[in-house]
């Protein structure tokens, strides 16, 4: 799976759980919310006043090393 800013969270999640730990790692703790699954990671970051490019860059990583 490729992530980029406009992936939305579920999809993320739904590949693989342990992507929610780099989530965990930057304040976003509502993972399980409805709404956290339908939005984008860019809009999480931006909600959460993160840089979206980081993110993007550690999960792409994690599925790169599976």
């Amino acid at each position: 799976m490729v992530v980029t800013k406009d992936t939305k969270i579920g999809e993320i999640l739904d590949a693989d759980t342990g992507t929610a730990q780099f989530f965990m790692e930057l304040g976003m703790h509502c993972l399980g919310c409805p709404a956290a699954r339908s939005e984008t990671l860019g809009e999480a970051c931006m909600v959460h006043g993160q840089e979206p490019d980081g993110l993007v860059n550690k999960i792409n990583e994690y599925f790169g090393n599976k």
